[in-house]
């Protein structure tokens, strides 16, 4: 059995998994899920395939291959390896799949490279994390995670909300492990994925007493309920080539009095121990690497779109269509250049390796802005041409294919290839499913506001200012140069 079958036989577990009112009982044949369990079963089966197997894979110690997301980087080679691993795999999905690449197994692999740093903190998570790491890794399991409280009134700490229980936190604890209730939101992917890493994405306030855990779940835990949003699923692939394909699924957790065994709970309301955890050098370095990959991929997908809309319809030769596709382009190797700066820049920790951060959270931010403007520049390009397209690519076959075939071509191609072209436009820049990304590219990392202000206030600025101090207090005022 390839690892695409033991994948979906995975997600036949019995699972809470709830959309339009209904729980799911089989995910792999349903259709809001379907088409996005064959694309990530396709992706798993690429480990196995003799052309990229060593690209995407590495031996460990049982003999056995684990993906190279969970290679731990003891040399500066071994970031490049995981990049080029990283760059298969988003580029499979065109980079629109985020949760399915390497983002949160990264980050478990920061925790146990460092987890005995965290000994001191939170007793026992050197052990707990171990062996979870070595399961998850050795099983090629499927992570996710969620760490937002319910937006229900934002302006109240989570201990403010009273009886209402909203956020999830401890309850009660047992012999077993600790009752949790409450819900996390949002996790992305996470009807798909095998374990889900609870905690906090933001700094809690002492008083918030019971809030401050990390621990993991299966996604078939007892007592625990996705709730998923509306799903931009289709089964038509022709009209729809990426809602088909890669409907990344998001959901609310709900954990009704669930219990999360012992050894699945990392920290145990520690607010100070979990933000330190979580805010790790080496491990958001090592995690956010893949987010940059994944981001040129995605971008390079927009750039080639937009290319090919213009020479559609015939108006690369005017300079303002030049601009906005110059302006692409500039996204694209803007990012590439700061992925590579970062890669070639790469920081030894103790016996580990991580990308530079600085050129990294630079990339993650600027994607902020780099993505809505992306889509915003292909919708200028087709202006009304992704309105005009046919219902669906059967009008080509049927009574009134003569007159599509006539009206609806291009200036270098055929009606059907610059009809397919609009499709898969569209499916990215107006459909549920390209709106949900173009929402989840300007908040995925935060508020940009909020990413920006804490870059001005993490980076070092320290020899910028002495340089400035220094020239201001030379007295040779000859100088030429300012190093």
């Amino acid at each position: 059995m390839g690892a695409g079958e033991r994948f979906k036989k995975r997600l036949r577990d019995g699972r809470n998994v709830w959309i339009n009112g209904e729980r799911v009982r089989d995910l792999v044949s349903h259709p809001a899920f379907s088409g996005t369990i064959e694309s990530i079963a396709s992706l798993l089966d690429l480990q196995d395939h003799p052309d990229v197997r060593d690209e995407l894979t590495f031996e460990i110690s049982n003999g056995n291959r684990a993906n190279m997301a969970f290679l731990i980087p003891e040399t500066k080679e071994d970031i490049f390896r995981r990049s080029r691993a990283f760059r298969l795999w988003s580029g499979a999905t065109f980079g629109v799949m985020s949760r399915v690449a390497g983002y949160y197994r990264s980050q478990l692999v920061g925790w146990y490279v460092h987890r005995n740093i965290f000994e001191n903190e939170a007793p026992g998570f050197s052990d707990k994390m171990k062996r979870y790491f070595e399961w998850v890794r050795e099983n090629d399991l499927l992570l996710t995670a969620a760490g937002h409280d319910p937006q229900i009134d934002r302006s109240k700490t989570a201990d403010e909300l009273g009886d209402l229980y909203t956020a999830a936190r401890i309850v009660k604890e047992t012999e077993d492990g600790i009752i949790v209730r409450g819900a996390k939101m949002i996790a992305t992917g996470a009807p798909y994925m095998d374990e889900i890493m609870i905690s906090s994405h933001k700094k809690r306030e002492k008083k918030e007493k019971g809030f401050g855990s990390m621990f993991a779940i299966n996604v078939n835990t007892p007592n625990v309920h996705l709730i998923c949003r509306e799903s931009f699923s289709s089964d038509n692939k022709e009209d729809h080539p990426l809602s088909s394909r890669f409907d990344e699924m998001d959901a609310v957790i709900v954990f009704d009095d669930a219990l999360i065994p012992w050894e699945r709970v990392f920290i145990k309301d520690d607010i100070e121990a979990m933000w330190k955890i979580r805010n790790d050098p080496f491990v958001t370095a090592i995690s956010i690497h893949e987010t940059i990959v994944r981001l040129v991929s995605k971008l390079e997908f927009v750039a080639a779109i937009g290319n090919d809309l213009a020479e559609s319809i015939g108006i690369t030769k005017y300079q303002h269509v030049q601009a906005k596709l110059a302006e692409l382009f500039m996204q694209v190797e803007t990012i590439n250049a700061l992925l590579l700066s970062a890669e070639h820049h790469s920081n030894k920790y103790d016996d580990v390796w991580a990308p530079s951060i600085d050129p990294m959270v630079t990339a993650k931010n600027l994607g902020m802005h780099y993505y809505p403007r992306a889509i915003e520049i292909l919708q200028q390009l087709s202006a009304a041409g992704m309105l005009q397209t046919p219902s669906s690519t059967a009008e080509f076959h049927s009574e009134i294919g003569e007159f599509v075939n006539k009206y609806y071509r291009g200036a270098d191609r055929n009606a059907e290839e610059r009809v397919k072209l609009l499709k898969l436009a569209w499916d990215l820049v107006g459909s549920p499913l390209g709106s949900r990304h173009e929402l989840y590219e300007r908040f995925y990392a935060g508020d940009s506001v909020r990413a920006f202000a804490s870059q001005y206030l993490e980076y070092d600025k320290s020899n910028l200012i002495k340089r400035v101090q220094d020239r201001i207090k030379s007295k040779i005022s000859s100088e030429l140069s300012f190093q």
